[in-house]
């Protein structure tokens, strides 16, 4: 069976971050280019949890370093309707990070993907058919989802699934939004995580984009694991929503992203619960009562 940790966090990203990794069986075989994907989705963000936090994210490449220090790390992320990857990097501290890192002797680098070379891939999908593919997504040794907890107006929630979203290189990506549940899928397809994490310390109910009034949810968990649609359901099941009425992740069964009823170590799901409220544009969708 499919297994994903549910963490508590408890004051330090890089030890909860390692309990939850050892719960899957830690990070297996790591390879070069060890590539990260966080979700950065805006560059207006007055909450400060609508995208992946970056102390998260360091914490995740000290890890991978102890693992092979000769690791070259990529953090990815594309233009987007709300915002240049390159001045996103900049603002929300990743450029900075990988300085640092680089400045230490290591091979870390910041890469905006709509600027990078594309191949042309054989691939039959719900969308796409036979689409340009960047190169650094082939050539990926390993290949991390780190996403947050948040509704979202057109697919309820967004996590590890969604995150990919954004590896599309096209900045106008508003023009995939009447087929997004197909697209997500096609793109999970193609490029296959080999762990899933969701930053849920906080998370985000109506994140700005589509929702008039934020709210911040404190669920104070990492939940981990190795297949996408494992991760979400969990994630989607601690916000009190039914995964097996929400569209890309009932496509997601189909191809082997993972399960609705993953095993879930480490803490209780029922007892970390955080009742979130649907988008005013999706009700009534999908309530669960556990």
């Amino acid at each position: 069976m499919d297994s994903v940790a549910l963490v508590k966090y408890k004051g330090d990203p890089e030890q909860s971050l390692q309990d939850g990794i050892n719960f899957v069986d830690g990070f297996k075989t790591v390879k070069s280019p060890f590539i990260i994907k966080p979700n950065i989705c805006i560059d207006v963000d007055k909450t400060g949890y609508a995208n992946t936090r970056v102390e998260i994210v360091e914490a995740l490449i000290k890890l991978a370093l102890t693992r092979d220090e000769a690791l070259s790390i990529r953090i990815v992320e594309s233009d987007s309707e709300s915002k240049y990857a390159d001045e996103a990097f900049e603002k929300f501290g990743y450029k900075r990070l990988a300085e640092k890192l680089t400045d230490s002797g290591y091979d870390v680098a910041v890469v905006n993907l709509s600027h990078d070379p594309r191949v042309k891939v054989e691939f039959k999908g719900d969308y796409f058919a036979d689409p340009e593919l960047l190169e650094i997504l082939l050539e990926a040794g390993y290949f991390v989802s780190l996403a947050v907890a948040r509704t979202h107006g057109l697919t309820l929630i967004t996590g590890v699934l969604k995150n990919l979203f954004g590896l599309l290189p096209k900045k106008g990506k508003r023009s995939y939004h009447p087929h997004i549940n197909e697209v997500i899928i096609d793109v999970n397809r193609m490029v296959r995580s080999d762990l899933c994490i969701i930053d849920g310390r906080v998370g985000l109910e109506g994140w700005g984009g589509l929702e008039p009034k934020p709210v911040l949810r404190t669920i104070n968990s990492l939940i981990i694991g190795r297949k996408p649609l494992s991760v979400d359901s969990t994630m989607a099941r601690i916000m009190g929503f039914n995964p097996q009425i929400i569209r890309h992740l009932v496509l997601a069964e189909k191809f082997d992203l993972g399960t609705f009823s993953p095993e879930v170590l480490s803490e209780s799901l029922e007892s970390s619960v955080v009742p979130f409220d649907e988008p005013p544009s999706l009700r009534p969708t999908a309530k669960l009562s556990l």
